[in-house]
C-alpha cells in the first residue's frame, strides 16, 4: 500500500531518500500537476544545488497577469473569485524572473498559446513533438518520479484513487513500467475537486509509492472562464456542424471553436430547418450539406474533454456508444461548473464517458480492427493559425522559430483522417486578425513554418466556408483557398500565386467569392443571434452579467484604439451618452461610477459610448 502523507515536504524527503538527488520528474499536461509537491521539490532544489532536478511537463497553467489599468480592473476580481486560492507552480514564476538555478531544467512540449514567447529559456528548452511521442521521450531521459493530481473515494472500505483529469500519458508510462522498460515512482496528491472519473484511470493505491492528502494541501482547480463566442468563431462551427455526418465520430480540439461547432450541432440536431435557414444565409447556394438530426448519435474520441462535450451528451447528439461509452477522452480542462457537472454526474451517465491514455484517442495503432469499426466516418476539427494557399497549415508556431504552442495532437488526428475510410481532417482559422488598416491575412502565398504540410491537405474552414482540397491538384487547391479567404485581401494573393505559375493568367475570382467582408458574416449570424440560438456563452459561464456587458465594450474599446480617430469619436459620443441601469452597473464595476481622474473620466466616456451598443 503506499505511503499517506499530509506535509509536502515530508513526501519530498521520501522521494530523495528512495530516488537519490538526480530526478527527472514527469508532470502531467494541464490540470494534473501535484501543486504542492512539485513546489515543496523546486524548493529543495533550489535551496540544495546537489541535487539535479528536470521537470518535464506540458502546458503549465497560470493565473492571468493583468497589464494596462482597465484591464486591471476588470480581471482582478475574475482572478481572486476563480483562482484565488490555486497555488502557482514556482518553477514557472522563476523561469519568467529567468531566475532558475542551473541545477534546474524545465522543459515543455505544449505551451499555453503564446505564454512563452519572447522567453529565451522557455524557447531553447521547448521540444516539438506529437503528443503520442512524449511518453517515449520522458522513458528516454530516464524518467524516475510523475507526480499527479488525483480523486479519492473509499468503496466497500477500499480506497480508490483516479488519474481523473490526466491519463492521457500516466496510463501510457505505467503500461511501460509494467512490461519492465523503465522504473519509476508515482506520487500523486489528493484533490477534493478532481472528479473522480471510470476507465482504466480507476486505480488502487498499490500503484502509487506516495500519496500527500490533507486539508491544508487541497485547493481550487484551475478553472479557465468560458470565452464568448463571437460571430467570426459561430461562422467556422457552423460551416464545420455540415461537414459532420450521423452515426459518425467527432474529435474537437482547443480552442473556441470546439463551443461554436458544439453549439451548431446541437442547433442543427434540435432544428435542422433552422440550421438550413441560418446556412442559406451564412453560404447561400451551398447543396453539400449535412443537414439532418442525429438519429444514430455521435461517438466521441478526443484527446481533450471539455464542457462542450458534455453539452452534445446532454442534447443527444453524442449517443453513439462504443464499448459502453459515447466518449474517450485523454485529458480534461474547463470551468468550475464543467468539473461540478461531471462530480455531480450520475453513475450509470459518468459511466459512459471513459478516461483513456492517448495513445489509444490520438492513432490507430493498437488495436487497429476495433478502432476502424468504431471510427467510422470520422470528423477531427481542431484549430489553426495561418494556411498557406496551397494547403499547408500553421498552428504552433512563428517563422522566427519562435513557440506558440505546440504541435500537440494535431498531427495525430491529421494522421488518421487519412488512414480510416470515410474520415476527414478538418482544419479551422479566422481568415483574418486585427481590424481596420492592421488587418492582416492570415491565409498567405507562404509562410516559413508549417506544422501540416500540404501534402496532407484535406479541408479548411474559415468563417467564409469550407475549402475542400484533399485529392486537388495545386491550381485547384489555390482556387478553393481563394474562396474562403478576405476579399480585402484576394486580388494580392491571387497575384502572388500567378507570378509564380501556380494559377491562370485568365483566372478571376468567382463572384460569389467576392463578398468576402465581415459586414456579412454578422448580417447573416444576426437572426440567430437575436433568436437565441447562437448565444455568446453557449455552455454557460463564470462571468457575472455585469462582466459579461464589459467583455465586448472593452474589445471595442479596443479596437477603436488602434485608430486615434475613432477613438475621438468614441469618446466624443460617450460625453453625451446616459448609460442606462446595467450600463451603471458596469462601469460600477470598474470603479468608474464616479470617476475621479482625467483618466477615469475618459475611460467612462469611452465605454458609456461602448456599453451602449451592447445588446
Amino acid at each position: 500500500m503506499p505511503k499517506i502523507f499530509s506535509d509536502p515536504e515530508a513526501i519530498v524527503d521520501d522521494i530523495i531518500r528512495d530516488v537519490g538527488k538526480t530526478l527527472v520528474v514527469g508532470l502531467p499536461l494541464g490540470l494534473g500537476k501535484a501543486n504542492h509537491i512539485i513546489n515543496a521539490l523546486f524548493r529543495r532544489a533550489v535551496a540544495d544545488s546537489s541535487i539535479r532536478l528536470t521537470i518535464f511537463t506540458a502546458l503549465t497553467l497560470e493565473k492571468p497577469t493583468p497589464l494596462a489599468d482597465l484591464e486591471r480592473r476588470f480581471i482582478e476580481p475574475v482572478i481572486d473569485r476563480l483562482f484565488g486560492g490555486f497555488p502557482d507552480l514556482e518553477y514557472a514564476k522563476a523561469v519568467h524572473r529567468k531566475a532558475l538555478p542551473p541545477n534546474i531544467e524545465v522543459i515543455e512540449f505544449f505551451f499555453l498559446a503564446g505564454q512563452w514567447l519572447g522567453n529565451p529559456y522557455a524557447q531553447e528548452h521547448y521540444i516539438s513533438a506529437n503528443y503520442t511521442h512524449a511518453s517515449s521521450y520522458l522513458l528516454t531521459r530516464g524518467v524516475n518520479v510523475v507526480l499527479q493530481l488525483v480523486a479519492k473515494r473509499v468503496v466497500n472500505g477500499e480506497t480508490r484513487y483516479s488519474l481523473s483529469s490526466n491519463t492521457d500519458l500516466t496510463l501510457d508510462l505505467m503500461r511501460a513500467r509494467s512490461e519492465g522498460k523503465i522504473a519509476f515512482k508515482l506520487v500523486v496528491q489528493v484533490n477534493s475537486e478532481m472528479p473522480f472519473m471510470p476507465g482504466e484511470g480507476d486505480l488502487s493505491g498499490d500503484n502509487f509509492h506516495g500519496v500527500l492528502d490533507s486539508p491544508e494541501t487541497d485547493f481550487p482547480l484551475f478553472a479557465p472562464p468560458s470565452e464568448p463566442v463571437s460571430d467570426t468563431k459561430y461562422a467556422m462551427g457552423l460551416h464545420a456542424a455540415g461537414l459532420v455526418r450521423d452515426g459518425g465520430t467527432l474529435q474537437i480540439g482547443i480552442g473556441q471553436v470546439g463551443d461554436s461547432l458544439a453549439q451548431s450541432l446541437i442547433v442543427r440536431h434540435r432544428d435542422p430547418k433552422a440550421y438550413l435557414e441560418i446556412m442559406s444565409r451564412l453560404a447561400p447556394g451551398t447543396t453539400q450539406l449535412e443537414s439532418g438530426t442525429f438519429a444514430k448519435g455521435l461517438y466521441g474520441v478526443s484527446e481533450m474533454f471539455f464542457e462542450a462535450f458534455v453539452g452534445l451528451i446532454e442534447a443527444g447528439v453524442l449517443n453513439r456508444e462504443v464499448d459502453g461509452a459515447v466518449l474517450h477522452a485523454a485529458f480534461f480542462l474547463g470551468p468550475k461548473a464543467f468539473y461540478r457537472a461531471l462530480r455531480d454526474m450520475a453513475p450509470d451517465q459518468i459511466a459512459r464517458i471513459q478516461m483513456v491514455p492517448v495513445s489509444f484517442t490520438n492513432q490507430v495503432y493498437g488495436g487497429e480492427e476495433a478502432k476502424h469499426r468504431a471510427r467510422v466516418d470520422a470528423r477531427f476539427v481542431n484549430n489553426a493559425m495561418m494556411a498557406t494557399l496551397m494547403g499547408a497549415v500553421v498552428s504552433d508556431g512563428l517563422e522566427n522559430g519562435q513557440v506558440v504552442s505546440g504541435v500537440g495532437g494535431q498531427y495525430n488526428f491529421v494522421a488518421q483522417a487519412f488512414a480510416l475510410e470515410g474520415a476527414r481532417s478538418i482544419l479551422t482559422l479566422e481568415s483574418t486578425r486585427g481590424s481596420g488598416r492592421k488587418a492582416a491575412s492570415n491565409i498567405r502565398w507562404s509562410y516559413g513554418h508549417i506544422t501540416i504540410p500540404r501534402h496532407l491537405r484535406d479541408v479548411i474552414v474559415t468563417e467564409y466556408g469550407v475549402a475542400d482540397l484533399r485529392g486537388k491538384c495545386d491550381a485547384d487547391v489555390i482556387a478553393a483557398m481563394l474562396s474562403v479567404s478576405d476579399s480585402r485581401f484576394q486580388n494580392e494573393l491571387i497575384k502572388q500565386a500567378k507570378d509564380a505559375g501556380k494559377l491562370p493568367k485568365a483566372y478571376e475570382s468567382p463572384a460569389a467569392h467576392r463578398e468576402n467582408y465581415p459586414e456579412r458574416v454578422v448580417a447573416a449570424l444576426k437572426p440567430a443571434r437575436d433568436a437565441g440560438l447562437l448565444p455568446s456563452f453557449p455552455f454557460g459561464t463564470d462571468f457575472t452579467d455585469a462582466e459579461q456587458r464589459l467583455i465586448p465594450a472593452l474589445l471595442a474599446m479596443k479596437n477603436a484604439s488602434e485608430h486615434p480617430l475613432d477613438l475621438l469619436q468614441m469618446a466624443w459620443r460617450g460625453l453625451f451618452t446616459r448609460p442606462d441601469a446595467k450600463a451603471d452597473e458596469a462601469l460600477a464595476r470598474l470603479q468608474l461610477g464616479k470617476p475621479k481622474s482625467p483618466s477615469d473620466r475618459l475611460y467612462r466616456a469611452l465605454l458609456g459610448a461602448a456599453l451602449a451598443k451592447v445588446p
